[in-house]
């Protein structure tokens, strides 16, 4: 059928005049059917959480692969079974009841997974513990989260045992996915896994399992002090899960993680919204930029997750023949630049990138389903409308958003960065952070527009473009991102102060050319009567801290400078970075060849900036 004159002529019209339009009714028309379906889940009796999408899918698909990881594949069915037989063993041998918490401390492996998928069979929920943290750190995410029991890796026994007696004080029963174990105080899973049977877990286990319940505790470092457990119920861990299906991903995709699975990215995004779909999962069990897109060939990937050093450590690798031979036709995710995003589409092929931004436990998400270049998102005024937000005048210095004199928060004008703050409502709640509520409470806003009303400060600081693109500026507070991950530096300058000879230290990111986010650098005040020990000071941060966490650079001084309410001040020591040519204070960058902090010398600041000495 011939479409008449008019209509064209409407539909260019339409077009020019507003050139997202599009794509904006394809955003609106996914989201309204994702709100529907959360809508239509939350009414059943009983209700539909993640778990009964997945056994929809074993039932409907059961020999499709869900799980491929190295040359194992893995089906709906036989992951089923396999999360049945732990499910199993955990009910005879820990003593798990329905409300249970179970802390997890895995790597990228299949047994993740069907580990999640048994606790929340029985109606547990899973605290999923970073396996890159350490004694103190480790020790407070279990607390935090109030688990009865910790499963472990076999390759983290070391770490598990170095906190082990204050575990077996609190009576924590601590489980190794191994067949046998020696230590007194652990137990092996393996080899009752193995004996255990796979049938059917009875469904009335979880039978008080509601929507609000929690699901899953996924860690975020904040703005201040150690990482904190947020909270994500059924519900919110479904809104997450949706996010592939508001991007267009299929059941017949094919998604590639290779992103921890204790992060909301790996887990709720991606293996969440594998579930949701009903799609395959190639599992990796860390990133590697020189086999990524031999993985992508191998195992016919569509669909890659990514943070914004992800496509630049692709962009960085040698160019080959095959880099467009691949059928990769989405990538979603976070933090990349203009320039990366430009390269990366340029020498990998037109895939379509799905930049997003929302935290863990915050209330408010947006996606940049127009491809604009550098943005997160675009004002769209349905989803303004459902989930209402605002960007607000920030006061850097006192850290806390501008009022007038009526008290209320103002709006900056379009081009002007200002604090994303976003309402709590019944459609968007904020669970908060688990046995935290002085952190939970620091992170909403009272009376911003009007009496009553209650914001959730994001902590990030953006700003919008004349079309309504909106741009992420920055983080405030006291957090900053290196390598992936959010680092805390309350939490790098407690571990710091815990070495002889330091009597303080004041932690912050600084940009460093050619790297996506800031790096570690410390300013730090030595004891009377010590020195700096770089050989001492290394082997302190390399076994306290991950390696994201661990400052490049530090700075020594006679003071630290402190506002008149005593909190340190960062902005100065951020503006002079590390340049040994502006600052006179001795400077030591961090050495990993050498297992030392080395004297930070012009040539090797060149040799930085240069990309010839790596950070």
């Amino acid at each position: 059928i011939l479409m008449p004159w008019g209509a064209i002529l409407l539909l260019f019209a339409l077009r020019f005049r507003y050139p997202y339009f599009i794509k904006e009714a394809t955003y609106a028309r996914r989201i309204a059917i994702a709100i529907y379906r959360t809508t239509k889940y939350l009414k059943s009796k009983p209700p539909y959480t993640l778990l009964d999408r997945f056994l929809d899918s074993v039932r409907k698909n059961p020999r499709k692969a869900f799980i491929r990881f190295q040359d194992e594949t893995y089906s709906y069915a036989q992951t089923d079974k396999q999360s049945n037989k732990i499910a199993r063993s955990l009910l005879k041998h820990a003593d798990l009841h329905e409300g249970d918490t179970v802390a997890l401390l895995l790597g990228n492996e299949p047994v993740f997974l069907w580990m999640w998928l048994a606790l929340a069979k029985i109606g547990c929920s899973a605290a999923l513990l970073n396996h890159n943290i350490r004694s103190k750190s480790l020790l407070h995410c279990f607390s935090c989260c109030g688990a009865t029991v910790l499963i472990a890796g076999a390759e983290l026994q070391d770490a598990v045992e170095e906190v082990l007696p204050a575990l077996r004080e609190q009576g924590i029963s601590v489980y190794i996915l191994t067949d046998h174990v020696t230590t007194e105080g652990l137990e092996s899973l393996t080899d009752k896994i193995a004996q255990a049977s796979d049938e059917p877990i009875p469904a009335d286990l979880r039978a008080n399992i509601t929507l609000s319940s929690p699901a899953v505790y996924i860690y975020t470092s904040g703005t201040t002090g150690l990482p904190k457990a947020a909270v994500i119920a059924q519900l919110r861990l479904w809104a997450i899960a949706s996010l592939f299906s508001i991007c267009g991903v299929k059941s017949d995709d094919v998604v590639y993680i290779c992103l921890p699975l204790y992060h909301s990215a790996g887990f709720a995004i991606g293996f969440g919204g594998a579930i949701e779909r009903g799609a395959t999962v190639v599992l990796k069990s860390k990133f590697s930029s020189s086999q990524f897109w031999d993985d992508c060939r191998k195992y016919n990937v569509t669909v890659i997750q990514y943070i914004g050093e992800t496509m630049r450590y692709l962009c960085n690798t040698p160019k080959r023949v095959s880099d467009q031979v691949h059928n990769v036709r989405m990538a979603i995710g976070n933090g990349i630049r203009p320039e990366v995003w430009r390269t990366f589409i340029s020498r990998f092929g037109n895939i379509d990138i799905k930049e997003f931004y929302g935290s863990t436990e915050g209330t408010l998400g947006f996606l940049n389903y127009a491809g604009k270049m550098g943005a997160i998102g675009r004002v769209n005024f349905f989803h303004k409308k459902l989930y209402p937000y605002a960007l607000v005048k920030f006061d850097q210095e006192h850290d806390e958003p501008v009022r007038n004199a009526d008290g209320f928060c103002i709006e900056v004008a379009k081009g002007e960065t200002g604090l994303l703050v976003s309402k709590i409502t019944q459609k968007a709640q904020f669970a908060g952070y688990a046995r935290d509520p002085k952190q939970t409470e620091k992170k909403k806003l009272y009376n911003v527009f009007e009496k009553g009303d209650v914001y959730f400060n994001s902590g990030d600081l953006f700003r919008t473009d004349h079309e309504n693109f909106i741009y992420f500026q920055d983080r405030v507070g006291d957090t900053f991102r290196w390598k992936g991950e959010n680092v805390s530096t309350n939490e790098v300058s407690d571990i710091l102060t815990m070495a002889t000879s330091i009597e303080e230290a004041n932690t912050y990111g600084v940009t460093v050319s050619g790297y996506e986010g800031r790096t570690g650098m410390a300013t730090i005040i030595l004891k009377k009567d010590h020195q700096f020990e770089p050989e001492v000071i290394f082997s302190h941060v390399t076994t306290y801290l991950p390696s994201y966490a661990r400052p490049r650079f530090i700075r020594i001084q006679d003071c630290l400078a402190v506002t008149c309410t005593f909190k340190q001040l960062k902005g100065k020591l951020v503006e002079e970075g590390f340049n040994p040519a502006v600052i006179t204070d001795p400077l030591f960058v961090l050495d990993e060849t050498v297992k030392s902090y080395r004297p930070l010398t012009r040539d090797t600041y060149q040799s930085i900036l240069d990309g010839r000495f790596r950070l």
